[in-house]
């Protein structure tokens, strides 16, 4: 798994290159801030690491305190939507694979504030720490975003499934579907 994380992370990187300066660009016309935002995320065994995306919305997004985007969110750029739509946003995640941090395929990391909200209702949320988070997920093809906590649980039971059934067909099949989606 590994070895394929690797080789497509650098195939993406590389084939994406021109990609990601036309974003870049875009990003930066777009609004003030920087092209990439990093946000920490928890990873494999409760590890934190940040996590990069282009950036999709205005700098000052989350001035009052953590909030998860929704569909008509006021505060994701012109540009923003259009990446969020095709998911381009996450592209400079193929970085957070090369160096270990991420998988192609696992579960989406959030971010420690969320966990908390998230473990209060499902403690079984910690089961995930068991593998490293992914780029895409079982939770995230076949329910996709979540708006609140209760989604966020939701979405949980996809990703326990995935844990008890991985394998690299689940993994390639995953990733069939969000290049589908």
């Amino acid at each position: 798994k590994r070895l394929i994380d690797i080789v497509a992370a650098l195939f993406a990187l590389l084939i994406l290159s021109p990609v990601f300066l036309a974003i870049a660009i875009g990003v930066k016309i777009g609004s003030r801030g920087p092209v990439i935002y990093s946000q920490e995320r928890v990873g494999i065994h409760g590890q934190a690491f940040k996590m990069h995306k282009f950036r999709s919305m205005y700098s000052d997004a989350e001035k009052d305190g953590p909030r998860l985007a929704s569909k008509d969110d006021n505060r994701i750029t012109r540009i923003g939507k259009i990446l969020r739509k095709v998911r381009l946003d996450e592209v400079p995640q193929f970085y957070s694979v090369l160096i270990g941090d991420m998988s192609l395929v696992g579960y989406r990391p959030e971010r420690q504030y969320y966990i908390d909200r998230i473990v209060e209702k499902a403690p079984e949320y910690r089961l995930l720490f068991k593998i490293k988070p992914g780029i895409t997920s079982w939770g995230q093809v076949k329910y996709g975003y979540a708006e609140n906590v209760d989604q966020m649980v939701e979405r949980l039971k996809y990703d326990l499934l995935y844990i008890e059934n991985m394998s690299l067909a689940m993994d390639f099949k995953i990733l069939i579907y969000t290049v589908l989606i």
